[in-house]
C-alpha cells in the first residue's frame, strides 16, 4: 500500500488544533499544584502559552489559505487549495501539482524545499 498523503492547510490546522487540547490539559495539570502557587501559576501559564501559540497559528493559516490558489481535483471533482508546488486534495488526498514540470512524476514532497527544486 502507498503512502498516504494528506493536506498541508489540515496539517497544519490540526497541529493548532492538537495545542488547543494540550494547553487545557497542561492548565488542567496546573489545579493538581494548588499547595504551591508559584508552580501553579507557572504550569497554568504555559498551558496558557499553549493556546496564545494555536490562537497565533490560526490566524496564520488562516491569512495563508486565503491566498492560495484554487483548484478543482481531477478525482473528487471539489474545489480544493494548493499550497506550494506539490500538495494533496483537501477531501480525498489525491497527489495534486501547479507545476507543469512535475506532471507524471511520482509525488514527492520534497519538491517543495529548496533543494527538492534542484532535480
Amino acid at each position: 500500500m502507498g503512502v498516504k498523503y494528506s493536506n498541508k492547510i489540515n496539517k497544519i490546522r490540526t497541529f493548532a488544533l492538537v495545542l488547543i487540547f494540550a494547553g487545557i490539559i497542561i492548565m488542567y495539570l496546573g489545579l493538581f499544584f494548588q499547595t504551591n502557587f508559584i508552580l501553579m501559576s507557572i504550569i497554568m501559564f504555559l498551558g496558557f502559552l499553549a493556546i496564545i501559540a494555536s490562537t497565533v497559528i490560526y490566524f496564520w493559516i488562516g491569512m495563508l489559505s486565503s491566498k492560495t490558489v484554487q483548484v478543482v481535483c481531477p478525482d473528487c471533482g471539489k474545489h480544493t487549495k494548493v499550497l506550494g508546488r506539490v500538495d494533496a486534495c483537501m477531501y480525498c488526498n489525491t497527489p495534486l501539482t501547479m507545476d507543469k514540470s512535475l506532471e507524471g512524476k511520482e509525488f514527492d514532497e520534497k519538491y517543495n524545499h529548496k533543494k527538492g527544486k534542484e532535480e
